[in-house]
């Protein structure tokens, strides 16, 4: 622990909040004001160093700070009043626990002596949050809180990140804290032990057909440049797990394209036939795992490389388990592999990847009456900067973009792996606020953006220009086809009606479009872009196709 002799007099609890934020490089904390930390709102009053973000809805502003955690690299900072705004909270909690994303949520409390007696909108935090967070914890002293809450950050960032929630009872953050001995506490660094390191590098010499996976690990350790030179030097291909996209680029030859939801079922053939699989940073989800049937465990050997001792062995038994930070991992494998010149490693690796080029490259098609997602992806693609941002909800409408954009040259992607909905928009402003000179785009069916469209007008009031499209199909898509599939007409619950997006985007003082054929896709952003201003793309789509395999 890094110690401080900072002395902190007459101050009380909420100053000394806002102090060990300060401390931790907090630059901006997403959130709705409430009545139970107002001693910490005060505070920031007076702090020029921090940005209080405030949201319109509390599930909206923890999804904004789990995007500003994940473009930034560091931890996020949410707060919320007790009660009921601790639980619209909890979906941007559960989306950073199932993400790996490092966040710390500041939650108001009741007063110590009404603590136990159902006081106003009390909730046992504990026991609610346990399950969803790496730590949940309690302030009764304002005396600890620097040593509590610089513990708090170093829970959310260490290991196998994740989120944080730290109680503040309401009257102690009125009580004097006296002096403050804590400081942010370093990460140490994960070191891999050499007789490890020489078995897995004699392993993959041996491999006939090796394959790699890459996970979260990758993208938090800032590993993907190791593993492009990795997989280069090996000759083995490399898919990228469940919402991964960009832990390696895309248009590299090695890339044999992204597993989950939309896959080509050309990769997990090529995993199932594999004699051994390298798996960097992924805890092998359900999803990238299509239901736990990814790995043939007869067939493959399995390295298995994660921070988190925890995630090892939880679906698949590794031939050789790793504990070990991913990028610390792969620098010192190459240090000792040799470059490879198998003919037929190159002839796999090639032939994979013709088949990934050929199911992610679009085929344009017209639609007379309606526009189609394979031409809006196509166009940001090809038209908008290479290095943009996309956050997405989950819906339908993500087959399209898992199947055909190409993340490559800064391009990044943050999407829930949890399936939140409501998740793209507010995720959109918070990597904004990071990237403020980037393109930032949301794409969300109406379903999804419907779960928190009042966030546009934080958008608007904080001069955020992100544009978020807003596919319409006037149902909840996925749902719907889940219903076909399991219990042919017998659809119930999934028919929608909506307002006027585009409309509604120049209501609250931003931009609005309203595509309804593929021919004004250009003109729609030009227009966009032009106005400098949060935009609104409605992009009306067939009802009837709701997958891009059905396009």
């Amino acid at each position: 622990m890094v110690q401080s002799n900072t002395k902190i007099k007459n101050k009380h609890g909420g100053q000394a909040i806002v102090e060990v934020l300060k401390k931790e490089g907090v630059k901006k904390i997403f959130g709705v004001p409430g009545e139970s930390y107002l001693n910490v709102l005060d505070a920031l009053y007076e702090e020029n160093e921090i940005d209080f973000i405030s949201a319109r809805q509390e599930g909206g502003a923890s999804f904004m700070a789990e995007s500003y955690a994940k473009a930034s690299g560091d931890v996020g900072v949410c707060s919320a009043t007790r009660g009921p705004g601790a639980t619209n909270l909890s979906i941007g909690l559960h989306t950073a626990q199932q993400d790996s994303t490092p966040l710390v949520a500041l939650i108001g409390q009741v007063e110590r002596p009404f603590k136990n007696r159902e006081a106003f909108q009390e909730i046992d935090f504990n026991s609610f949050f346990n399950d969803i967070c790496k730590w949940t914890i309690e302030i009764d002293d304002a005396n600890r809180i620097p040593e509590i809450l610089h513990r708090a950050f170093h829970v959310a960032r260490s290991g196998r990140p994740g989120p944080v929630l730290v109680s503040l009872p309401e009257d102690m953050q009125n009580d004097i804290v006296n002096n403050d001995t804590h400081g942010p506490i370093k990460v140490p660094k994960t070191c891999t032990d050499s007789d490890v390191i020489q078995e897995v590098a004699k392993e993959l010499k041996q491999a006939k057909k090796p394959v790699i996976i890459a996970g979260g690990g990758v993208i938090l350790s800032n590993a993907t440049k190791d593993l492009v030179t990795l997989s280069e030097t090996i000759q083995a291909p490399v898919a990228t797990a469940f919402r991964r996209f960009h832990a390696f680029p895309n248009s590299h030859p090695n890339y044999i394209g992204a597993l989950g939801l939309g896959a080509c079922k050309e990769i997990s053939e090529y995993i199932q036939d594999s004699d051994l699989v390298l798996a960097l940073g992924t805890k092998f989800s359900q999803m990238t795992t299509n239901d736990y049937s990814l790995i043939n465990e007869q067939r493959s050997d399995l390295i298995h490389v994660d921070i988190s001792p925890e995630s090892i062995g939880r679906v698949y038994t590794p031939t050789i388990p790793v504990v070990s930070d991913v990028r610390s991992f792969i620098v010192d494998l190459l240090k000792v592999v040799d470059q490879e010149e198998s003919d037929v490693r190159q002839s796999n690796l090639k032939e994979a990847n013709e088949k990934y080029k050929e199911f992610s490259t679009p085929t344009l098609k017209g639609n007379k009456a309606y526009a189609n997602m394979t031409s809006v992806i196509d166009f940001i693609q090809k038209e908008l900067p290479k290095d943009t941002i996309i956050t997405s909800d989950s819906g339908n409408f993500f087959s399209w973009i898992s199947r055909y954009y190409k993340y490559d040259n800064g391009g990044k992607y943050f999407g829930p792996t949890s399936g939140a909905m409501g998740y793209g928009m507010p995720a959109a402003i918070g990597a904004k606020f990071f990237y403020p000179n980037k393109t930032v785009i949301s794409i969300s069916g109406d379903g999804g953006f419907m779960m928190t469209p009042q966030e546009f007008e934080t958008a608007v009031r904080y001069e955020i220009p992100i544009i978020s499209i807003v596919i319409n199909n006037n149902m909840y898509g996925t749902i719907h086809a889940h219903q076909e599939a399991k219990f042919p007409n017998r659809v119930i619950g999934t028919t929608l009606t909506n307002m006027n997006f585009s409309e509604y985007a120049k209501n609250l003082g931003g931009h609005g479009e309203r595509v309804e054929k593929n021919e004004e896709i250009p003109k729609a952003f030009e227009r966009v872009i032009e106005s400098g201003l949060p935009a609104i793309i409605e992009v009306m789509t067939d009802p009837t196709i709701l997958s891009a395999k059905e396009e």
